[in-house]
């Protein structure tokens, strides 16, 4: 039976019968690892942003965001639920494991987009709400249904998905996008080859065998490896980026220069690696080590932030 085949078989499965799914497994669906950091680099995109938000719409806004983060989780897992029953990292999610049928992941991730969009725009403003219905349709209809049974390049481009939560954290307070903005898109736009090749290096066999053309399967080992150091020096300038154009100050520049370095290396590490190498020790390095650092880039511009705000209070008192 072809990947195709069983994606039908899926569909159909679900549309003849209901699973007795639990909230636990409705709680999967949402990919909250994925949905910790979406939150975060959003929550991180509203603080540093230069105005005001009333606290009450601040919390809306942020689990709207985790809502419609969730959403697009549901809908790529309802999506891919015929590679996701073949591949040892994601076979025991809730479709493949028959705990959620498909009819009902794919409703559940329906509802939920509706509803923090509309959220959004109502309570925040329509822009902010405009980002992140974009975010959705990206992530679940031009990476997860197009992008990544198609081309190589499905990271680099679909990565965008994963790139806008800062935006609509800035637009939140801003209503505007902004250079500033962009270069917190461009952060995690840059980082995610890197972040996703590492994975895909060491998880070569699975997306074989499921027809995923990752760039390793697809270019091979050497191509992907010197890709990745490119995107790592491309990460590395990104995230100084927000010191040299000036809402971040020369500490916080700083900082992200000794974090890039930290990936720079383990980049390095993976593009010295031998090719064919079955332990992938560096790959599974950089890639523990890129979570590790988008967490902190995003902690030193909120804690640069606030250190200026409060020097800014200081100095007024």
């Amino acid at each position: 039976m072809t990947v195709i085949d069983n994606h039908d078989a899926l569909l159909q499965e679900g549309d003849l019968s209901l699973s007795e799914a639990g909230a636990r497994d409705y709680f999967e669906l949402l990919k909250p690892r994925v949905m910790s950091l979406v939150v975060f680099t959003a929550f991180a995109g509203l603080v540093v942003a230069p105005g005001h938000i009333n606290p009450v719409l601040a919390i809306i806004a942020i689990l709207c965001v985790a809502v419609g983060a969730g959403a697009s989780g549901a809908l790529n897992m309802w999506y891919d639920a015929d590679i996701d029953a073949i591949m040892t990292r994601t076979s025991r999610r809730p479709i493949p494991s028959g705990r959620v049928s498909p009819q009902e992941a794919l409703a559940f991730g329906l509802v939920l987009s509706g509803f923090s969009v509309a959220i959004l725009g109502l309570a925040v403003n329509w822009l902010s709400a405009g980002i992140l219905a974009f975010t959705i349709f990206f992530y679940a209809v031009i990476y997860t249904m197009w992008l990544k049974r198609s081309t190589p390049q499905n990271i680099v481009i679909g990565g965008a998905a994963g790139a806008f939560p800062p935006m609509i954290g800035w637009a939140c307070v801003t209503g505007t996008i902004t250079i500033e903005s962009i270069a917190l898109f461009l952060i995690i736009f840059l980082w995610t080859p890197a972040h996703f090749w590492a994975l895909a290096l060491f998880k070569m066999r699975d997306y074989e065998a499921v027809g995923v053309p990752m760039l390793p399967n697809v270019a091979g080992e050497r191509t992907t490896k010197n890709q990745i150091l490119v995107y790592a020096v491309l990460t590395v300038l990104s995230g100084i980026s927000p010191s040299l154009l000036g809402f971040a100050s020369l500490g916080y520049g700083l900082a992200a220069a000794v974090l890039g370095a930290g990936f720079l290396l383990c980049s390095i590490g993976v593009w010295r690696m031998a090719d064919g190498d079955q332990k992938m020790v560096p790959a599974k390095k950089l890639f523990a080590y890129s979570i590790v650092y988008l967490f902190a880039i995003f902690s030193a511009l909120m804690l640069d932030h606030l250190a200026g705000v409060l020097m800014s209070a200081g100095g007024a008192a």
